[in-house]
């Protein structure tokens, strides 16, 4: 496997890792904005409950379809114009959803989809090329948990800002982690930044795979990747958008369920900072088998016994921290250059958020036509199997092939 030694010197790592962890925040803060002031927005606009579900569907939709395009975007750019152009992107779109009616918020909206999901791929190829073999791991650590911080940071301060504002601008102030993070990374590469460097991987069609590219999207361990991502993304966002129905179903009050599941996602950040710990301690296969157990509280912990609901959800919160952080950091840990990765995270990325999109309308559905949550636990169980045994087998698979072939 061939090393490429950080391009950046020493000290201008810092910025990179600054852009870094302000790219990450603004990754998720405009998708998760829109929920505190969800029936302001109704109101305002005049729209179902249904339409404004779209606002937070429609960017997770992206990141599944959009993948490939990503993936096209920075074979032919090259990645340094390519968070540019996905920061700046991100930045005007957050205008456009803010400045009009309800086609300028849905036009913004699927801009934005588009633009983070560039985001979304190009920053662990970025982590790779920037940061020494041994640092990955923790930077990978440190952007995923940025995301978590950004979106606790949105979930709590959204609401007063549109209180003494409205929610056109409560929502677009949030564009101003993208605005931060384009500073400091234009001031850092200037013209690298701003100009197109497609390398040899961009002959042809723009954005074409090469071999290399198209051989790690084709490998079983990168599908396995994939379907641990599936299992995760699905087990997530599942989570995310019924945990409190499911414990005010449980006769918890609304505000107390609302901080329950707030600690769901707060534990997600100590969960991402303890990931490299696991996989330098107990290698790839392992983590994965450790964070897909942990997963398995919310699922079993509230099938068999739901008054421990507070253990379930610390435990569960670690495990869906450390699980997203586990397969970016395997996206490198697979082996390969930037256009194996590229290829490697298109593919895996594409996979995991459209099964992450289909989550919550399934498990909501399935409550629905059984009038309990005991069929919507299972499937839930399932895609944390699913979790576990793939990204047991996937890393084996991968790691292996790190080693042999790359």
């Amino acid at each position: 496997m061939s090393v490429r030694t950080p391009r950046s010197p020493a000290p201008s790592l810092w910025g990179v890792a600054l852009t870094i962890v302000l790219t990450a925040a603004v990754l998720r803060s405009p998708i998760v904005a829109v929920a505190p002031v969800a029936r302001d927005i109704q109101a305002d606009l005049d729209v179902s409950a249904g339409v404004v579900g779209l606002l937070t569907s429609i960017p997770v939709l992206a990141f599944a379809v959009c993948a490939p395009l990503a993936v096209a975007t920075i074979r032919r750019l090259g990645p340094d114009l390519a968070l540019t152009l996905a920061l700046g992107g991100a930045l005007v779109a957050s205008v456009v959803r803010s400045a009009g009616g309800l086609p300028a918020v849905i036009l913004g909206t699927a801009l934005l989809g588009v633009f983070l999901t560039v985001g979304n791929v190009v920053v662990p190829l970025i982590i790779k090329r920037e940061f020494p073999p041994e640092r990955v791991p923790w930077m990978t650590s440190l952007f995923t948990s940025a995301m978590n911080v950004g979106t606790m940071t949105v979930t709590l301060a959204t609401a007063p800002i549109a209180a003494v504002t409205d929610w056109r601008v409560a929502i677009a102030v949030w564009g101003g982690f993208g605005l931060a993070a384009l500073g400091v990374w234009v001031g850092l590469h200037r013209a690298e930044a701003l100009r197109p460097d497609p390398g040899p991987a961009a002959t042809g069609v723009a954005g074409r795979l090469d071999g290399r590219g198209r051989a790690a999207a084709l490998t079983l361990s990168t599908w396995l990747l994939a379907l641990a991502f599936a299992g995760q993304a699905f087990a997530f966002y599942g989570t995310t958008a019924w945990l409190p129905s499911l414990l005010i179903d449980g006769g918890m009050p609304a505000v107390q369920a609302g901080a329950v599941a707030a600690i769901f996602q707060v534990m997600g950040v100590a969960g991402a900072l303890v990931t490299p710990v696991l996989t330098s301690r107990f290698s790839a296969a392992p983590a994965a088998v450790i964070i897909g157990v942990g997963w398995l509280a919310i699922p079993l912990g509230f099938l068999l016994a739901p008054d421990g609901w507070l253990v379930w959800c610390l435990v569960g919160g670690l495990a869906q921290g450390a699980g997203i952080t586990w397969v970016f950091i395997m996206l490198n840990g697979f082996g390969g250059d930037e256009r194996v990765v590229a290829g490697r995270s298109g593919t895996v990325q594409g996979l995991g958020y459209a099964a992450g999109a289909l989550a919550p309308p399934l498990l909501g559905g399935v409550h629905d036509a059984a009038g309990d949550w005991a069929p919507a636990l299972l499937i839930l169980l399932g895609a944390v199997g699913v979790l576990l045994v793939a990204g047991a087998v996937g890393a084996r698979i991968g790691v292996r092939e790190a080693r042999e072939r790359w």
